[in-house]
C-alpha cells in the first residue's frame, strides 16, 4: 500500500516526465509519442517505476530500447525540474504499460 507522500511523488513525477518526453527529448523517441501512465515510487524513494504507453506501436521495441540507453540523461533532466522539491532524485525503471493493447484485444475477442 502506497502512502500519501508515494503518490504525491508519484504524481509528480508522472507529470514530469510525461512534459520531458514531449519536450526535451525528441531525438530519443525518435517521432513517437511517449505518455507516462503511472509513476510508482518505492517506499524508500530511491526507485522510481515509469510505466510508459508508446504510440504507434511499429517501432515499440526500438524506442523502449533507446529510451532504457538515455536513461541516465532523463533522470538529469528529471533532476533539474524537481530538484528543489525532492532531496534525492530516484533511479527510473522503465516499463512497458500494456494495458491498452490488453484491453483493444479483449474488445476484438468479444466482437467475434
Amino acid at each position: 500500500m502506497d502512502s500519501t507522500r508515494q503518490k504525491k511523488i508519484g504524481r509528480l513525477l508522472q507529470k514530469e516526465m510525461g512534459e520531458i518526453f514531449q519536450r526535451e527529448v525528441r531525438d530519443v523517441v525518435k517521432g513517437t509519442m511517449v505518455s507516462v501512465t503511472v509513476a510508482r515510487v518505492a517506499s524508500d524513494m530511491g526507485v522510481a517505476k515509469i510505466f510508459l504507453s508508446i504510440f504507434p506501436t511499429e517501432h515499440k521495441d526500438e524506442v523502449f530500447k533507446n529510451i532504457k540507453q538515455h536513461s541516465s540523461q532523463l533522470r538529469f533532466l528529471l533532476g533539474k525540474r524537481v530538484g528543489k522539491q525532492l532531496r534525492v532524485i530516484p533511479e527510473l525503471q522503465f516499463f512497458i504499460d500494456d494495458s491498452l493493447d490488453y484491453a483493444e484485444r479483449i474488445d476484438d475477442l468479444l466482437k467475434d
